[in-house]
């Protein structure tokens, strides 16, 4: 099947996937148009009031545009917005990172070879979004990836292309039924039901609690934590449940996202926020990264400013490990490592961005780091003894409110 019209450009490039934009066609025409709620009986019941209609209607006036094109001969074009453009991007301390109204935008067009092939893709998980609303299913964006590994090619093309989809739509994520797999984990005086009804409780043990899936659906909240820590580093995270540190100081919760964190680790952290309302401290390596990693906590990141309101909680306070610490504690230099060029390269970054401008300490310590070329990960703390971290560190700062 082909896609050609008679006296135009030949789109043999657009014609990749044709047969699922037929088959979207099709679902939109045969479409009972229920007005049953997003998630009523599925995972994303808490997210907001977008009805299943409203979804499948943002979806078909996208297809209609696509129709529209076809029928004028002329070749159809997505508008997606620049995700990656800080320009497109405002900063709000009582939010973070968030979009502006009028952003710039970026043309996908069907009769372009370099664009084709994501047009047809985009398409092609605009149906699957469209059928999951239509049945009540869920998926998640590895469940779409392994439908057709050799279609998508790899996982960051669906990922990227789920995140668009979300912005053009202006509808969020979970609401397209779209899940996030989880790495993140959880452990501490905490317990929720999830909702499906399963009991969940985190107390502080050898092992933890993979963060839900379906963070809006917890509810039943019971916790006596102080404070909530969240960790950079799994090894860290276990050392310190190893430790027994969330009942030793004081009653607390530890999450850690291993790393950069995913949306259901930064979803479970804003839930804790608007639901205990207790401080919040991060724990990360002194290193551009470590630091990069804790404003995705606190205000967000740019690819996913359209939904800053739902994902960053700017009263998150910097507790460790500090570039000051480092020389503060006499740290032997054996223990502490060069700089890269791309780590100066990414120091030099973030000391522009609009944040640092409100943040006088953490320009501080970004100069003290700049100054003396050297990063410290977390385990540095073990020169000094094994259990330092959390027989002294960690006490000694929220004692005396080492933390900026």
């Amino acid at each position: 099947m082909s896609l050609s019209l008679p006296g135009e450009t030949d789109w043999s490039a657009f014609t990749l996937l044709d047969h699922h934009r037929v088959s979207l066609l099709r679902s939109i025409k045969e479409a009972a148009r229920e007005e049953t709620r997003t998630g009523e009986t599925g995972p994303s019941n808490n997210v907001c009031q977008i009805t299943s209609s409203e979804i499948l209607g943002a979806i078909e006036n996208v297809i209609q545009d696509i129709v529209t094109s076809l029928a004028r001969n002329k070749a159809p074009v997505l508008t997606l917005v620049n995700r990656s453009d800080w320009g497109n991007i405002q900063f709000k301390d009582s939010v973070g990172l968030q979009m502006i109204s009028h952003y710039t935008t970026r043309k996908i067009k069907s009769d372009c070879p370099k664009s084709a092939p994501k047009f047809a893709l985009i398409l092609k998980i605009l149906s699957v979004i469209y059928k999951m609303v239509q049945n009540n299913t869920y998926a998640t964006k590895r469940d779409i990836y392994y439908s057709d590994t050799l279609l998508f090619g790899n996982q960051s093309v669906v990922d990227n292309i789920v995140n668009d989809i979300s912005c053009m739509l202006k509808i969020p994520r979970r609401s397209l039924h779209i899940l996030s797999t989880t790495k993140g984990c959880i452990a501490g005086n905490l317990s929720y039901t999830e909702e499906d009804g399963t009991k969940v409780n985190c107390t502080c043990s050898a092992t933890a609690v993979i963060v839900p899936s379906n963070v809006q659906g917890i509810r039943n909240v019971i916790t006596d934590a102080k404070f909530i820590l969240i960790v950079e580093k799994d090894a860290t995270f276990q050392r310190l449940l190893d430790d027994d540190f969330c009942n030793k100081l004081s009653p607390c919760i530890m999450i850690t996202g291993k790393g950069v964190p995913d949306l259901n680790t930064r979803l479970l952290v804003r839930k804790l926020w608007d639901t205990c309302h207790i401080p919040i401290f991060t724990l990360m390596d002194a290193d551009p990264h470590g630091i990069e990693i804790m404003c995705i906590y606190k205000y967000g990141s740019v690819s996913m400013s359209f939904e800053a309101h739902h994902l960053t909680v700017p009263a998150i306070r910097w507790l460790g490990l500090l570039p000051s610490d480092i020389e503060r504690l006499n740290i032997c230099k054996d223990a502490l490592i060069p700089l890269t060029k791309q780590d100066q390269n990414k120091l030099a970054s973030m000391q522009k961005r609009p944040y640092v401008a409100c943040q006088p300490m953490w320009k501080k310590e970004m100069e003290i780091m700049a100054a003396s070329k050297m990063k410290a990960e977390i385990q540095a703390l073990t020169s000094l003894s094994s259990d330092y971290l959390s027989r002294v560190y960690l006490p000694s700062k929220l004692q005396f409110g080492g933390w900026i």
